[in-house]
């Protein structure tokens, strides 16, 4: 995964820390420790955000970039919380979570306390969660393994198993925004990997539609397509949504569930009483090995 990927990972954290200063009631999720483990600089825009209007200028300049945008953080954190809890709940044994960022699912879900979990990015990522959680917590929790890795050049498998993970666990997999910044081989040898994995494993993922990514329905987000994909570079990858079934069918697996962040908006924002636009170009997936 290039750079400018890595860079990327503590953006859905830091929306989902700003929230924290939305009202009770009005915010979209609820993670008090999201804020509290970014790297300095960055908590210090979040504390500015407890004042309103200062938030409500970073949240409407976010949707003038790309209207949507906001509220897909917050909303598939939900949706993979929910699958997770469930999954726990149904004997999963094992949590890998693929390009982790500053997620926080695995230190605020009363679930997985005695779930292993291991949490899987580039390194200046990992290294910054790290130093985040030990100043917060004191110490990484014993039951997450945090693990540095570079997808499209490190071996997925191998560098799991010198972390003490084993394949034959039953698994649930959460590959959040990872996808558009895996070149062709590295989705190649990342599902792989995930075809390896024993049945009744789960997996939720994101994907960026392919016709965004090759600029043939840009859905009015010309100016975002320009920076991610033309002139940053950073986003490579897109599956066209009736493809989806037959991709994961190919690697073993089917799908339960497939969304887009319209269903979540109604799902999630519409509760709150907020008027948040859906990004158009971003779908969720859940699926289940056979």
């Amino acid at each position: 995964m290039a750079q400018k990927a890595a860079e990327t990972g503590s953006g859905p954290a830091v929306v989902v820390a700003v929230e924290q200063h939305f009202p009770e009631g009005t915010r979209l999720i609820d993670d008090d420790l999201a804020g509290r483990i970014l790297p300095a600089g960055m908590r210090f825009w979040v504390w500015l955000t407890r004042i309103s209007w200062i938030r409500d200028w970073m949240l409407g300049m976010s949707e003038k970039k790309a209207p949507g945008v906001w509220a897909i953080f917050p909303s598939r954190k939900r949706y993979i919380e929910e699958k997770v809890a469930e999954a726990v709940v149904d004997q999963t044994q094992a949590v890998v979570n693929l390009g982790a960022g500053f997620d926080t699912l695995a230190y605020r879900l009363d679930a997985m306390a005695d779930v292993p979990v291991w949490e899987i990015d580039q390194p200046v990522n990992i290294e910054a969660k790290r130093s985040g959680l030990e100043k917060v917590l004191g110490e990484v929790p014993a039951h997450v393994t945090l693990v540095s890795i570079d997808f499209d050049s490190e071996d997925l498998a191998a560098t799991l198993a010198s972390h003490g993970y084993a394949l034959d666990k039953k698994t649930f997999f959460i590959l959040e925004a990872v996808t558009q910044y895996l070149t062709e081989a590295g989705i190649q040898t990342t599902f792989d990997f995930l075809s390896k994995a024993p049945a009744g494993s789960r997996l939720a993922f994101t994907y960026v539609r392919k016709d965004f990514i090759e600029g043939k329905a840009l859905h009015s987000l010309d100016e975002f397509h320009k920076r991610m994909v033309l002139k940053d570079k950073s986003w490579l990858f897109g599956i066209d949504p009736e493809d989806v079934a037959d991709f994961l069918g190919g690697y073993g697996w089917r799908v339960l569930e497939h969304v887009g962040y319209e269903e979540l908006t109604e799902r999630y924002v519409k509760q709150t009483g907020r008027r948040l636009a859906s990004l158009p170009i971003e779908r969720l997936v859940y699926a289940e090995k056979i």
